[in-house]
Parts: structure tokens; C-alpha cells; sequence
């Protein structure tokens, strides 16, 4: 109370100085209220914070006087009605509550010392506040654009145009139509795969038989049955030999066979898919021609070839090595190529993916005791998709035909042919095994294929005299202007002169 009573003192002491201020300046009649409003509570309570009033108050006058032209001391003193002068300005009406007019009156005096913080007061509240910029003006709805509202408030939707139906109906009939022939597509491929697969099925359970009895992939027409009783014939009359016999018309596809099926030990003759699986290797790009091969001692091997005798360490080119090989069947040269070529059992391996079965290495050369195998119709089969272009390039074919033809070895499968013919074949000569494979080309333009093998007693020459009438039987039959006889022939034990002249017999083994 004390405080309170101090303030009202002060603002009654500023009150009548500024009235003397006033009469001295001015003569104008100014009101001054000196007491509180009557309508403000003298005490406040202690226990209640005073609220701030909900509505607003008309605002009320303050009236500021100077003293001296250029003096500092203003002094501002609320008043209770609006008052006209020329030296006053319009600010803020002060709040009649007892606490914010002591804040206002700490606020004049401090005002008294900082007459600039008093201005800027002033000038806060008369200038009219601001409405916050709006960033996305709404135009105001007239009458004419107010559209009808539902029941929950909503505007209704504007009715659309038959236009836009159509237009409507025609996208949700291209969508339908769309997944319709989608499903549709994919059930069509679907059945179709699965009539294929079915098909497929069936060829391959029907050609399950066929695969059995041959394994030769190349289409095959009829047997050659004309000359079927002789070769038997021929085979009858060697009882101690047992041959295997495959011949086939490149042209035609007619064919002759006689236990090609059965295994043999491969001898040499396996040096024929060596050959091509190098070429492969060639035209792959993983085996150069002109790439330099080192001869270590582990790869020399006795038998047949030149190059054993050459020292180790040695280095030759892959193609001689390779026509080496099948020229004067080089065993070292061999053992070299399979090394190059990743070893037997990589060989091997791709042998399957040729589909042959019987045919297999199994020991390095020279396999004189027959480890190495094969069959009459696998070398064949491999002969076949060498001039077939399937296994090897154009180009890698050519070459192995021309070093094939090479062979130094003529005296098995080349003297049953006519004059002017010419075959690239490979031999194989052990003891117990003698074969010969080749493509014999026939100047009257006819191709084919043929392979014998004899699995005979040891060195028994009656093998090799087999294997040259079996050629000339089946030569005779592609040339129909050959009339020779052919008689079966003898086993012998010995060979007489004639004979051998005949058959150009080699004592020593070509293997």
C-alpha cells in the first residue's frame, strides 16, 4: 500500500507541474484528471494476478509537454477524455490496471533519461499495424460462381459431357483388352512350349533305340545291303581276327556296318581326336600355330616319331608338333599336344561333349598294351563332323584333311583304292590291334567315310590283308565301273611274295 500510495503521489506531483508548464505556454482551458479513474479498483488483490482485459479499450491520450525548445525533459501523463493540442501525440491507450500503470509510469521515467526510447514508443503505438502478406489471394466467391452444397457441406460435381463418357469408356477398353491379350499371349506360349516339350519327348524316347545301336549323330539313310554278304564273308573266313567295320556315303547318308559298336584298343587312331580337339583349341584363340612347345623328359616316348631323339628341352612349333603326330604318328609329339591341351582327363571330358563314349585315353603314349580306346563308328562320327564343319572352323578343317593326307603309313586303307582317288586317314599298329580310318574323296566326285579295325593274335599280318580287301569291297561298290572280283581272303601264317607285292606289306609296326 505504501508503494501504491508513492506512485499516486508521484503521478499527482507530475500533474500539477505539468499544469503550471501549461498555463505558462499556453492560455488554452486544459482538463487534467488528477485522481484514478473511478472505474479501476483502488486495491488489487494480492492472491489474483489481474487479467487482461478480453475487449478493447478506446484508447486514450497522452500528451506530452516541452519544457524549453530543445529540452529533454518530456513528460506524458494519461488523461481520461480526448484533448485537442498542437503538441501532443496519439499513442496507445495505457491499461487502467494498477500493475501495468506502474510499468508505464517505470516506463516514463525511464523515458525522462532516454527521450529517444519515449518517440520510438509513440511512434509504436500510433502506427497501425499490418495485416500479414497472403501469398495465395483468394478471389471472393460471388453469387453467380457459389455453387449448390450436399447435405454434408460438399460442393456437388458438375455434370459431365457424353464426350468425356466416351472417352472414359474407351480407355477402360483399351486397359481390359490390354490384359486380355496379355493373358491370353502368355497362355498360348505356355501350351505351346509344353506340346514342343512333349514332342521333343517323344523323338528323343523314340531315338533311345536308335542311340543305343549307333551312336553316330550324322543322319543315316538305308544300309548298304548289296555288299553286306561279302564283308561277312570276309569276316567268316578269318576266324582268328575279329573286325569292326563302318563305311558311309557322305552323299547319301547310305551306310555299312559291321560290329562298329564294339570297343577296340585305339592304338593310334586316337590321335585323330587329339587333332581336332588342338584345332578347336586353335580357333578358340587359346592355342597359337607358331606358339613354341618345350619337349620335357617326362613327354618323350619310345615307338614310332623322330623327335624322341632330339634333346630334352627341345622346342618346337604347335603345328609341327601336331603334324608330327599324324603324319609320321610322333608319340612324343603326341604326349606334348595332350599336355598343351590340359591333360587326359580334360580330353576326355570334351570327348563326352562330342558324344563319343568309347573313346578314352588312358595311359600316355606309347600304349602298347592297348589302355586307350575308341570304336570303328566313333572315328567315324568324328571324321564325319570334321568335314561337316562342326566340330572345327572352315579353315582348321581344311588344315587337318591336309595333314592327314600326310601320312606316311599307306599300307591299310590306300591299296584297296582305285587310281586317282586320295584319302586322309590316320593308322594304328600294335601287336594285338590294327585299324585305319580316313575320308577317301573318288575322281568321279563321291565322298565317304570309311573305318575298319582288327582286334587279331600278335603281329598277325592277316589283319592288314582284311583290312585292304574290306577297302577294296567297299570302293568297287561306290565306283560302278570297277568289276574286279572280290575273293575272300586266306589266313595264312606266312605271306607268300605275291601277296605282299599285292599288299604292300610293312613288317615294321606304324604305331
Amino acid at each position: 500500500m505504501a508503494q501504491k500510495r508513492g506512485t499516486k503521489s508521484k503521478l499527482l506531483l507530475i500533474s500539477s507541474s505539468n499544469e503550471k508548464l501549461t498555463s505558462n505556454s499556453s492560455k488554452g482551458n486544459l482538463y487534467m484528471s488528477r485522481r484514478q479513474p473511478r472505474d479501476q479498483p483502488k486495491k488489487a488483490s494480492r492472491q489474483e494476478p489481474a487479467k487482461t482485459p478480453t475487449t478493447l479499450q478506446p484508447p486514450q491520450q497522452v500528451r506530452q509537454f516541452p519544457t524549453n525548445q530543445g529540452s529533454r525533459n518530456l513528460y506524458a501523463v494519461p488523461v481520461s477524455r480526448q484533448a485537442k493540442t498542437n503538441n501532443s501525440d496519439k499513442i496507445r491507450t495505457v491499461p487502467t490496471s494498477l500493475n501495468q500503470r506502474l510499468t508505464d509510469t517505470k516506463k516514463i521515467q525511464t523515458a525522462k533519461r532516454r527521450p529517444s526510447l519515449l518517440k520510438f514508443l509513440s511512434a509504436r503505438s500510433t502506427t497501425p499495424r499490418k495485416k500479414p502478406l497472403d501469398l495465395n489471394p483468394r478471389p471472393k466467391a460471388t453469387n453467380h460462381q457459389r455453387q449448390p452444397k450436399g447435405k454434408l457441406g460438399r460442393s456437388q460435381p458438375r455434370p459431365l459431357s457424353p464426350l468425356m463418357y466416351l472417352t472414359r469408356l474407351l480407355i477402360v477398353g483399351v486397359g481390359i483388352g490390354a490384359i486380355v491379350g496379355t493373358f491370353l499371349s502368355i497362355w498360348d506360349s505356355s501350351s505351346r512350349h509344353s506340346v514342343e516339350a512333349a514332342a521333343n519327348t517323344n523323338s528323343t524316347v523314340e531315338a533311345t533305340p536308335a542311340e543305343k545301336k549307333n551312336t553316330i549323330t550324322v543322319a543315316m539313310g538305308q544300309e548298304i545291303v548289296a555288299i553286306k554278304p561279302q564283308l561277312e564273308a570276309l569276316a567268316t573266313a578269318n576266324p582268328k581276327l575279329q573286325a569292326g567295320v563302318f563305311v558311309l556315303d557322305l552323299d547319301t547318308g547310305a551306310y555299312l556296318d559291321y560290329n562298329s559298336s564294339s570297343t577296340f584298343s585305339a592304338a593310334s587312331t586316337i590321335k585323330v581326336p587329339v587333332l581336332v580337339a588342338f584345332f578347336q583349341d586353335v580357333d578358340a584363340g587359346k592355342v597359337s600355330l607358331d606358339e613354341m612347345l618345350t619337349m620335357e623328359p617326362e613327354m618323350i616316348a619310345k615307338g614310332s616319331g623322330d623327335m624322341q631323339y632330339q634333346k630334352a628341352g627341345k622346342q618346337f612349333t604347335a603345328l609341327e608338333t601336331a603334324t608330327k603326330m599324324i603324319a609320321i604318328s610322333d608319340n612324343t609329339a603326341t604326349n606334348m599336344l595332350i599336355t598343351r591341351l590340359g591333360g587326359a582327363e580334360a580330353l576326355n571330358q570334351r570327348f563326352r561333349s562330342w558324344g563319343l563314349v568309347a573313346t578314352t585315353i588312358n595311359k600316355p603314349l606309347p600304349d602298347l598294351e592297348g589302355n586307350n580306346s575308341t570304336s570303328p563308328q566313333e572315328l567315324a562320327n568324328v571324321m564325319v563332323m570334321v568335314n561337316e564343319g562342326r566340330l572345327v572352323s572352315v579353315r582348321s578343317r581344311d588344315r587337318i584333311l591336309d595333314i592327314m593326307r600326310q601320312t606316311v603309313t599307306k599300307t591299310l586303307l590306300p591299296p584297296g583304292l582305285g587310281k586317282g582317288a586320295t584319302i586322309a586317314h590316320k593308322t594304328g599298329d600294335i601287336g594285338s590291334i590294327l585299324a585305319d580310318v580316313g575320308l577317301i574323296d573318288m575322281p568321279i566326285g563321291k565322298r565317304y567315310v570309311a573305318s575298319v579295325m582288327v582286334q587279331r593274335p600278335h603281329n598277325d599280318v592277316a589283319a592288314r590283308k582284311l583290312i585292304q580287301q574290306i577297302s577294296r569291297l567297299t570302293y568297287q561298290y561306290f565306283d560302278k565301273s570297277a568289276v574286279s572280283p572280290i575273293t575272300p581272303a586266306i589266313p595264312e601264317s606266312t605271306p607268300n611274295s605275291m601277296t605282299r607285292a599285292f599288299t604292300g606289306e610293312n613288317p615294321a609296326p606304324s604305331n
